[in-house]
């Protein structure tokens, strides 16, 4: 039976996904690495098939108004941070901050391609203390928390970023290799000061929303 070129490509594209998937995972078992930029092309995909994971369902659960000023931790090459510099509006401001230069340059070429102004790009990594404090109504973490090496630093420093009020959206797969389950999160955001505020997806692939109470 011939197989058709289109099928075959496609099998095999999803096969390389895969395998860099892997190598990444098993690399990931020794050293907590963040994602590099070469592979910057893989965090951009939009599955199918993991709801959770696409950019309309995040931003969606972030309730943003024009006006809003927004956190994107972990930005990678900006799959977040151009839509929500669009949600917020001229009056309103991302932060996008990476660790990466390389993630951080792909951003802000979009970022210009876009004709966007209110974005404001930060190279540090979570938990060194270049948030400031009560700065953000939301924040965002996506697929990046197992990256951290001090969560619970880093975690902190997000809540002592935002608001009283604000929210945290954290949002894992489980084909990430730094993958942290819902109970992971939970603990760590608790301990940081937040409080669960709404859960959507499955244990497999979800967003986990955290409020900072007003009266801290």
């Amino acid at each position: 039976m011939n197989i058709p070129l289109s099928v075959f490509l496609c099998t095999g594209f999803i096969g390389l996904v895969l395998l860099n998937a892997w190598i990444w995972r098993l690399v990931s078992r020794r050293s907590s690495l963040p994602c590099p930029t070469w592979l910057g092309w893989m965090v951009e995909l939009e599955n199918p098939f993991l709801r959770a994971h696409s950019t309309r369902e995040i931003i969606r659960h972030l309730d943003l108004r024009p006006g809003m000023t927004v956190l994107d931790l972990g930005c990678g090459p900006g799959r977040l941070a151009i839509p929500l510099a669009r949600e917020v509006g001229p009056q309103g401001e991302v932060t996008a901050v990476d660790i990466q230069p390389g993630m951080l340059a792909r951003a802000e070429e979009k970022a210009r391609v876009a004709n966007l102004s209110n974005i404001q790009f930060v190279r540090a990594g979570a938990g060194e203390g270049k948030l400031g404090a009560n700065r953000y109504e939301r924040a965002v973490l996506v697929t990046v928390l197992g990256e951290i090496p001090d969560r619970e630093a880093a975690l902190k420093e997000v809540f002592d970023s935002l608001k009283p009020g604000g929210v945290l959206s954290v949002t894992e797969v489980i084909a990430d290799p730094h993958f942290q389950s819902r109970g992971t999160v939970l603990r760590l955001t608790e301990k940081a000061g937040f409080r669960e505020k709404d859960f959507y997806g499955n244990r497999f692939a979800f967003t986990m929303t955290a409020e900072k109470p007003d009266a801290v």
